[in-house]
């Protein structure tokens, strides 16, 4: 005859669930509560405000900026006509000088039309870029509700504002051919011991980028460091004391 065991078999359960399992691994019970938090973020109020904040307050900011700046830097508003524009790099904008908004030399308003990517890259490939585009945009979504949880705000922030960069200049390409910049940093500075960037230009920063340009990079950079947080490895619990060490 045995004796009576106190413990019920789910309590026994719990109790396996809840002990650490080897080498920092989660335990199936703590596997399942992240896979139901990751489920649940297309649910989540708080983790949609955190994406779509973001997205619609730099899309905006992006398309405001644009429109004001080819309305009024050149000292006439510009009209861009998309059939002159598209599959056209040769196509020039009026002669302006430009506008210096920070002093020494650290920014000026100048327009541009680029026909390329980010900073000028890639120049006429404006049906690759756009199929490029609308397939990052939809990656980009596709991690925000099945990689991320509720509760990766910073996540959710960087994913807003790679689609807010991504969907502006998007715009542009489709009803204008081509991408309107008109931010110019440092455009007076040239680089040391007249040294030159691959087609002769000696300035130090020599591209002229836009808003949506600024949302892309931001949020790419916030993405980097959500994932290298993610990376670093878990604490290691401390050793168990042994005998000896107890009897010091």
């Amino acid at each position: 005859m045995t004796a009576h065991d106190p413990i019920s078999p789910a309590t026994r359960a719990e109790a396996a669930d809840s002990r650490p399992s080897p080498e920092g691994s989660e335990s199936p019970k703590a596997a399942a509560r992240s896979e139901l938090s990751r489920r649940g973020t297309l649910r989540s109020p708080r983790a949609w405000l955190t994406l779509l904040v973001p997205f619609a307050c730099s899309l905006a900011l992006d398309l405001w900026s644009k429109a004001w700046a080819f309305r009024t830097v050149a000292g006439a508003p510009v009209e861009l006509r998309r059939d002159e524009i598209a599959g056209n790099p040769s196509y020039e904008l009026p002669r302006h000088q430009g506008v210096s908004v920070l002093p020494w030399d650290l920014l000026d308003f100048h327009l541009v039309l680029n026909h390329g990517a980010v900073f000028g890259l890639g120049s006429g490939r404006r049906s690759v870029f756009v199929a490029f585009t609308i397939i990052a945009a939809c990656v980009a979504l596709w991690v925000f509700a099945r990689l991320t949880a509720a509760k990766d705000t910073l996540a959710h922030i960087g994913l807003g504002l790679v689609l807010a960069g991504g969907i502006g200049n998007l715009v542009d390409r489709i009803f204008f051919g081509a991408v309107r910049d008109f931010l110019h940093m440092l455009p007076r500075w040239h680089l040391p011991f007249n040294l030159r960037w691959p087609g002769g230009n000696p300035e130090v920063f020599p591209w002229v980028f836009n808003v949506a340009d600024v949302s892309l990079l931001s949020g790419m950079a916030i993405l980097l460091v959500v994932l290298n947080r993610r990376g670093e490895p878990a604490g290691v619990p401390p050793a168990r004391s042994s005998p000896e060490a107890s009897a010091r």
